[in-house]
């Protein structure tokens, strides 16, 4: 593809302007007499709402208006949805509670807004917000799984009784029933799967503008998914009619998964900025962040599995318990379900699986999609499953899981997902090699000799990218296809636009996409600039979450490039008077093959659009648009090998080695891949060893600041050894598979698998701390 085309690791076009501070985000948003909005927050839990006194707020300097939630109802502003519905196993529906942009009655969380202050300045606002006086009830909570589900619990919303969202299953439950019965050896583990608070490095904001005279509405918002929020916002918020409603998202500091969803806030500053004739905006602190963004995880698990004399899996059987937070998310149902339980099968032959999820509401921030979204879940779930059997069965753990791989494919896995295509085996291989795997018993006893313990921890993971196709996954409740649109514009002068319904929040696409583009028609990456974010500008696309920009978004593009070639070999054969069949693309031009006559890429265009000299019947210009919607997900997978060493007198564990082996299929950017890998395993470190989000029994958040909330720091990771084997994805037209959430996927379980592996049991949960793994060795050292 040349030097700058696939497989070449060109610099990030995008960086010059984040690292020289031009980039543009929305709090740098400008306009015309602007206000500040500040929201009146509950300190409670769960409440109920009897006054709010604002008599005292509204006389402060600066203050445009108070606004609260009985105004929302009044102007009748739909209440927050869910985009996927899911049935419980008796197939009645999933019970969801309604969850108003601001509470006019009762609070579920704290954090849940129930008035915003408007006013000239941001401090201001804030000021006024702190006088307003809001009397309220409080009511019994239940901040946790265990509690809500317990007998006579706190009931959240009279559409849940018990608090149970859904009682989902999947799989074939007498099947697995009849294999545990013939089994030789039966493994079961209980697991907790902590709550995580997503952190990405930009806080959400909104800025909104009422246009009174054109009846219209621009929000410039913190948006993965910038056509999906205005869809929301207008066919089920009751806010704007969809054309009447521009939603732009430009730059975005990471998202992680929480940016995908509408959120109350963006709600609010539109109706407000209407109420007040004003433009408004909100830009969220820390603290509201970690009080009001979406959180990720939080499952209780029981897991058993059942192996046969030979130590092949016979089946496997999940009960899990899922936290939904107070109210349901825009993806919140799907991920414990169709995101999690679907990937049970992981990388290994198992005959039979049973899944049942059940979702608890709790009076806790709302959970949704985080990176990997249920993937994680599923593959910490099953690679401690699989290190604990290796364990008892007392054989090699690597030769287990290379017992049990999937070897053929296409793989039908008794839990929806058909795998296309792997080589699981290669990927061991590979990451055995790489960490030395022989020589692990000589490094044990070196660190034991030297008073400290040392373990090697595996992770097989596979997950499901893509997400798609649209008919699949509207089959299983999604209220939205996942295709995606791309259109090319090549301009008269032979510089080149691609406009994507992809969003770019980190992952590189300014350069990725342009590298498509320039390898095929040979020119540079400085002459294709990449469009998105801006819903008046691209035509409607379904944005970026689920690793499926390369897989679903640039295959969209492969597939208008296609368009755009056909037409230009064309018009150059024209120009050329030679047979389309033999005009080849190289370096910029259009070659007659076997002879020197050429034409330039620039006067191909230029043709295109004089439209003085074009075949006969062709239309003029050189703009094609596509839509793709994939045959199948894509299955990335690979072997994280983590090797840690503890210290036997605080407890702190060091990580001295991590090999991490990845089947991405054909890489587009090796340098960017690599920076997306990094960013995934630390993610999946931290939370294997520091990230918790903790609630007190009256549903506090005591970790809601970076005091208490321990993100992950460049001492806490080691120099990551990476490397890849390839199978290229049959399904997409690049071979493509995803890369974005893997590391996030992998690589907890390998570390907490070391951890057990040295301490001796597994006695141990997420995020395994010093003072956690100093009492696990002493409960090992006295049950001895």
């Amino acid at each position: 593809m040349g030097l700058e085309g696939i497989g070449a690791s060109v610099v990030r076009k995008e960086d010059k302007r984040f690292i020289t501070g031009r980039g543009r985000y929305v709090d740098d948003i400008k306009v015309l007499g602007l206000t500040h909005a500040h929201f009146v927050r509950s300190p409670h839990a769960h409440a109920k709402v009897k006054h709010i006194d604002m008599a005292a707020a509204k006389d402060m300097p600066g203050v445009v208006d108070i606004l609260t939630a009985q105004q929302l109802v009044d102007d009748k502003i739909g209440n927050l949805i869910c985009g996927w519905a899911v049935s419980s196993k008796d197939g009645t529906p999933m019970k969801m509670g309604a969850w108003p942009a601001m509470a006019p009655e009762t609070v579920r969380f704290a954090g849940q807004a129930v008035a915003v202050v408007i006013a000239e300045t941001k401090n201001q606002a804030r000021d006024a917000a702190e006088a307003v006086v809001v009397t309220y009830e409080e009511l019994p909570v239940a901040a946790g799984i265990k509690a809500a589900i317990a007998p006579g619990a706190p009931q959240l919303h009279p559409e849940a009784p018990g608090n149970m969202v859904y009682d989902w299953a999947i799989g074939d439950d007498k099947a697995v029933s009849d294999a545990f019965a013939g089994a030789a050896n039966v493994v079961s583990l209980d697991l907790t799967n902590n709550r995580l608070v997503p952190n990405a490095m930009e806080p959400r904001a909104a800025v909104a503008e009422y246009n009174e005279a054109e009846e219209h509405f621009t929000l410039h918002t913190t948006s993965q998914n910038p056509h999906v929020a205005r869809l929301v916002l207008s066919a089920f918020y009751n806010i704007a009619q969809e054309h009447k409603l521009r939603v732009i998202a430009p730059d975005v500091g990471g998202g992680f998964g929480s940016k995908i969803f509408i959120y109350p806030e963006e709600m609010v500053a539109l109706w407000a900025s209407k109420k007040v004739r004003r433009p408004v905006k909100w830009t969220g602190d820390r603290s509201e962040a970690f009080l009001t963004d979406a959180h990720g995880r939080d499952h209780i698990s029981h897991a058993a599995m059942a192996f046969d004399a030979n130590n092949k899996i016979l089946a496997l059987r999940v009960k899990t318990y899922a936290n939904f937070g107070a109210y349901m998310s825009l993806f919140s149902s799907s991920v414990p379900t169709y995101l999690y339980a679907t990937l049970l099968s992981g990388q290994y032959n198992i005959p039979a699986i049973h899944a049942e999820v059940i979702g608890v509401y709790t009076n806790t921030t709302p959970v949704d999609a985080y990176r990997g979204a249920g993937r994680p879940e599923a593959s910490y779930l099953l690679e401690r499953l699989m290190e604990t059997a290796a364990r008892q069965l007392k054989v090699d753990p690597a030769e287990l899981r290379r017992k049990n791989f999937i070897t053929q494919f296409p793989h039908q896995t008794p839990v929806i997902m058909a795998y296309d295509i792997g080589d699981f085996g290669a990927s061991l291989d590979a990451a055995l090699k790489a960490i030395d795997y022989a020589g692990f018993p000589a490094r044990k006893a070196k660190a034991k000799a030297e008073g400290k313990l040392r373990g090697i921890g595996f992770s097989c993971y596979i997950e499901a990218c893509g997400i798609a196709p649209s008919k699949a996954v509207g089959s299983l409740g999604a209220g939205v296809g996942l295709w995606e649109s791309a259109e090319v514009r090549v301009n008269p002068v032979g510089t080149i636009e691609v406009l994507t319904g992809s969003h770019s929040h980190g992952q590189g696409h300014e350069t990725t996409f342009a590298q498509l583009v320039a390898g095929r028609l040979g020119i540079s990456v400085d002459q294709v600039q990449i469009v998105h974010g801006d819903t008046d500008k691209v035509q409607f696309g379904m944005g970026t979450y689920g690793s499926r920009s390369a897989a679903v978004g640039m295959s969209a593009i492969f597939k208008a490039m296609e368009k755009i070639e056909a037409k230009a070999k064309k018009i150059a054969a024209h120009q050329l008077e030679a047979s389309e069949e033999d005009i080849v693309i190289e370096n910029g031009e259009f070659k007659v093959t076997g002879t020197d006559k050429s034409i330039a890429l620039a006067m191909v265009a230029l043709a295109a659009y004089t439209a003085h000299n074009l075949p006969d019947g062709m239309e003029p210009g050189l703009k094609e648009g596509a839509f793709y919607d994939p045959t199948n997900f894509t299955f990335p997978a690979g072997t994280y090998i983590c090797e840690v060493e503890i210290d036997r007198g605080t407890g702190k564990v060091v990580i001295v080695d991590f090999v991490a082996v990845d089947d991405f299929g054909r890489l587009i950017n090796p340098m960017i891949v690599e920076g997306q890998v990094h960013g995934g395993l630390t993610q999946g470190i931290g939370q294997a060893l520091l990230e918790s989000a903790i609630y007190d029994d009256n549903g506090q958040l005591v970790t809601a600041s970076f005091m208490d909330y321990a993100m992950p720091r460049a001492d806490d990771v080691p120099s990551f050894r990476l490397s890849h084997t390839t199978t290229l994805c049959p399904g997409n037209p690049l071979g493509v598979k995803g890369c974005g959430e893997a590391g996030a996927i992998g690589s907890s379980p390998a570390v907490i698998n070391a951890i057990t592996d040295a301490i001796g049991h597994n006695r141990i949960e997420m995020p395994a701390t010093p003072d956690r793994v100093w009492h696990a060795m002493q409960l090992h050292q006295a049950a001895e």
